[in-house]
């Protein structure tokens, strides 16, 4: 039997976060121009504070309970 090994993957993880950052720019640009500078912080807090709440969440589910034994 033929051993198949996934070869190794590049890493595109700075590549995401470039694209993140620049849908966020324009996305922002389009905020401000439609609704005004209030909108864009309004916006951006949210997001900072759904973030914030995701991390938390996810910090909590990783807590390793101990054993019974």
């Amino acid at each position: 039997m033929d051993d198949h090994h996934p070869k190794r993957v590049e890493d595109y993880t700075t590549a995401s976060l470039i694209l993140i950052f620049i849908n966020l720019l324009w996305i922002f640009g389009v905020i401000w121009a439609q609704f005004g500078l209030a909108a864009v912080i309004l916006t951006g807090w949210v997001l900072n504070h759904g973030i914030t709440r995701l991390a938390q969440y996810k910090a909590s589910r990783a807590i390793q309970w101990p054993s019974d034994a």
